[in-house]
């Protein structure tokens, strides 16, 4: 090896030895946030809020070597990389420090300890949270693409938020706490999401420093409501998946689903080359799954009509269209010129639909 590349591999070894103390510091910050609101614990609260300074001092430092490596070394390609997705991740992490901070905030703002069951939501929030940010930092230290990968795809901290959030909302109404307590376990259930959105945000990081790919995390979860599954969501749903199956998972439910997919339909979605569709089902079997999706569209009719309870997290749509309609017997035949107009119509809500979620450029 020579004097410059050793001179080079010294100071990365010595930039990751600086992330892993600030990850380290970073993970006890969040560790004692939690403590603090388990245990309402005001004095540790403070503390750690005194000890996110060094914190932020530690990232400064980081932030000058990482800068002072590409002055030195001009380096190139995958050294290059290792530095651009550092100081990302400084940010990132400096992120981190701040949602803990903030949940000590909350807590020395509360009047009483948390209740037990919003007390055991925050405790499990936590510990997720936390288990999150301990792999993608192991992952970043260790460039393990495979691990990055596999918590982008496996982020269960925004379906936790959903259960935290209604049992927030059911022991509001009960009245036994004061409004802004309320407030206070929203932010701390708020910042707990945003330490998983930075702990893939990390991942993402890994995957880029070390194959130069940016890790794309748009595969969403999208429902398509309509009344009878006799035309509108089957069709929406094999136009997605035919057209956008790599940027989300397309599903679909109706008021009143028919036994099966209705001839005629089956026929001309073929003729245009779509699969048919999954078996129609009802409502009542995704009710409670509505917080895995993120975007739940109502095809016909207003949202009323469905008796749903939309989750926090979930964005909803109507779209109000209209379709042709004929039984799954297939005793009535629709002509091809009714399925054409209410195909083309579809097509383009979901095209829009893509492009709101992406851009027009992503697709």
């Amino acid at each position: 090896m020579s004097n410059y590349e050793e001179r080079l591999e010294n100071d990365i070894t010595e930039i990751r030895s600086e992330i892993r103390r600030i990850g380290l510091s970073v993970e006890e910050a969040l560790s004692n946030a939690l403590q603090a609101a388990s245990d309402y614990d005001k004095s540790l609260a403070y503390k750690t809020i005194l000890a996110d300074k060094r914190v932020n001092k530690a990232i400064s430092k980081l932030d000058r070597h990482c800068h002072y490596f590409v002055a030195r070394h001009l380096p190139s390609a995958g050294h290059l990389r290792f530095i651009s997705s550092t100081l990302r991740m400084s940010i990132e992490i400096e992120r981190v420090g701040d949602y803990a901070t903030t949940i000590c905030r909350e807590v020395a703002q509360l009047s009483e300890p948390l209740p037990s069951n919003l007390s055991r939501e925050v405790e499990q929030m936590g510990r997720k949270a936390k288990r999150m940010l301990h792999q993608a930092l192991g992952a970043f230290d260790e460039s393990n693409t495979e691990l990055a990968q596999a918590l982008i795809l496996g982020n269960a901290i925004e379906s936790s938020f959903s259960t935290a959030f209604d049992e927030l909302v059911r022991h509001s109404k009960s009245g036994q706490m004061i409004v802004r307590d309320d407030f206070a376990v929203l932010v701390i259930f708020n910042m707990l999401e945003r330490v998983g959105d930075q702990a893939v945000n990390i991942c993402e990081d890994v995957v880029f420093a070390v194959t130069g790919k940016s890790e794309s995390r748009t595969n969403y979860r999208i429902l398509f409501l309509d009344k009878t599954n006799a035309c509108l969501g089957p069709m929406a749903v094999s136009i997605a998946r035919k057209h956008y199956s790599e940027y989300g998972n397309y599903y679909t439910a109706s008021i009143n689903p028919e036994a099966g997919i209705n001839p005629s339909l089956e026929s001309f979605m073929t003729s245009h080359g779509h699969g048919v569709a999954d078996k129609p089902r009802g409502v009542d079997v995704v009710k409670e799954m509505l917080g895995d999706y993120y975007v739940i569209v109502y095809l016909e009719g207003e949202s009323g009509d469905y008796d749903l309870v939309m989750p926090f997290r979930t964005i909803a749509f109507e779209w109000n269209l209209s379709c042709p309609t004929a039984d799954v017997s297939g005793d009535e035949t629709l002509d091809a010129d009714s399925y054409e107009a209410c195909y083309k119509e579809v097509s383009s809500q979901v095209r829009n639909l893509i492009v709101d979620l992406l851009g027009e450029e992503s697709i």
